[in-house]
């Protein structure tokens, strides 16, 4: 039992700071572009190679996990996500700032990767709903809590700021898994790692995210990326079918509860990763709010889901995942309809009842979801599966965002609305006779519409997974 709080204190720390990492550069972004002297789509790159390097190497590394075990790779990805965070928060330069996320995402794949699979082994069994109720905790409040602390920092401090603040917290955590996490798991000797089929998939991973976060989703090089995409995730297919030691064991999809829980994160995922973006460009650009108020706005938020996400988890030990999922879900597909009908003048009370709508729909969502497809797996493939979880979810987060700008482009065109973006004093000169913001508004709008619709069908699927 004592052990199951050691592993518990550890991963928290672990998750909650890769995945701070992942959303803190969101409402300072265009506070770093100008700093660093470069451009918007140089910008949504700084947050985009870090998702990027997590969503490519999850399979691969949960794979080896298995093979070799996890504590170990865990502790490596302490230490490389803290070096990372260090050399991000020197950089010069744009280009410099980009690779040094690069080797933060490196870090943080590792964490994710091994972070539930070494909660799942601790503890299998008996309360396993409640241990990942309290890691999905971590999970929410890492995401959540960057927009609001970027918005802090940055008013009082610098944007390095963002960054630095992770290395002493990660020094102590490389130290502290080190010297507390034991392995558990029975690393799986004697058989090989699929380098063709890690190196395919990642591969298609990456040029299926080139496509979909350069440039307009019409243009020719986007359309070639997502078509040779699709070619490679073929090739992949093929190879993992013919090998005798896949580096996805694809048998782990004719596990009802495993594959629907799984459609269900990737849905729910691109939408709400979506929100704080959306709600960013409504507060600063819309509103005209400075990034130190655009992220307290978001509290309400922060607040409602670690509040519920281990409630969630405990109840999900008692009645199952089924309910509480769906029930989640059409909960927060009714909380983004209720914030698509904001304007310039809605009262902030009223926006706070979408934001929390969305919150606790998501928090009772995540755990018990969370904790059936892990539990439905057999504990020499959780590497793998927790792999293949958080890659669905990473996938998701990447595609949030051009996904966002893409729906806008039925409202104001695709330059213009980086011009906008890119350049907040612009705004008034796009402002229209009706306040509609040359489209800028009603685009933002028609987005949370979207994305109401996509957690509907989210839970459709969460319902599908059966009794589990």
């Amino acid at each position: 039992m004592e052990y199951k709080w050691v592993v518990l204190t550890v991963t928290t720390v672990g998750i909650f700071m890769a995945t701070l990492d992942s959303s803190i550069l969101v409402v300072g972004l265009p506070q770093v572009v100008f700093a660093l002297n470069t451009n918007l789509v140089v910008g949504v790159w700084f947050i985009t190679v870090y998702r990027l390097m997590i969503t490519v190497l999850l399979v691969g590394i949960g794979r080896i996990a298995d093979l070799y075990g996890r504590v170990r790779l865990y502790n490596l990805g302490f230490a490389i996500f803290t070096i990372g965070s260090f050399l991000s928060g020197v950089s010069m330069t744009a280009e410099e700032l980009l690779g040094f996320r690069l080797v933060q995402g490196v870090g943080a794949a590792l964490l994710f990767v091994n972070s539930v699979a070494i909660v799942t082994d601790a503890f299998a069994g008996e309360g396993l709903g409640k241990g990942i109720g309290i890691n999905q905790v971590a999970i929410n409040a890492g995401t959540i809590t960057g927009y609001t602390l970027s918005g802090i920092l940055i008013q009082f401090f610098t944007w390095r700021s963002i960054f630095l603040v992770n290395v002493p917290i990660g020094i102590f955590g490389t130290y502290w898994s080190r010297r507390r996490l034991k392995e558990i798991s029975q690393p799986m000797r004697g058989e090989k790692f699929d380098l063709l089929g890690a190196a395919s998939f990642s591969s298609s991973i990456t040029l299926l995210l080139l496509g979909l976060t350069i440039g307009s989703l019409t243009d020719t090089l986007n359309l070639v990326l997502v078509a040779s995409s699709g070619v490679l995730m073929v090739f992949f297919f093929l190879v993992e079918r013919r090998t005798k030691f896949p580096v996805l064991d694809l048998s782990l999809f004719r596990i009802r509860v495993f594959t629907a829980g799984n459609i269900a994160n990737l849905l729910s995922g691109l939408a709400f990763a979506g929100l704080a973006f959306i709600m960013t460009l409504y507060f600063q650009l819309v509103r005209g709010y400075d990034p130190l108020h655009a992220g307290i706005f978001l509290i309400p938020l922060d607040a409602t889901l670690i509040f519920i996400g281990p409630i969630s988890g405990t109840l999900s030990d008692k009645w199952g995942a089924r309910g509480l999922s769906t029930l989640g879900l059409i909960t927060a597909a009714g909380g983004f309809f209720a914030l698509s009908r904001f304007d310039q003048s809605t009262p902030y009370s009223q926006i706070v009842v979408g934001l929390v709508l969305v919150g606790f729909g998501i928090g009772l969502f995540r755990s018990p979801n969370a904790s059936s497809v892990m539990g439905s797996v057999p504990a020499s493939k959780r590497g793998i599966s927790s792999a293949v979880r958080v890659t669905i979810i990473n996938t998701s987060i990447v595609a949030s965002i051009p996904l966002v700008l893409a729906l806008m482009t039925a409202d104001v065109p695709y330059d213009k609305l980086l011009s906008i973006i890119g350049n907040p004093n612009l705004i008034m000169s796009v402002q229209t006779a009706n306040g509609s913001l040359g489209g800028f508004l009603p685009g933002l709008q028609h987005v949370l519409l979207v994305f109401s619709g996509i957690i509907l069908v989210s839970s459709v699927f969460s319902l599908l997974r059966g009794s589990a």
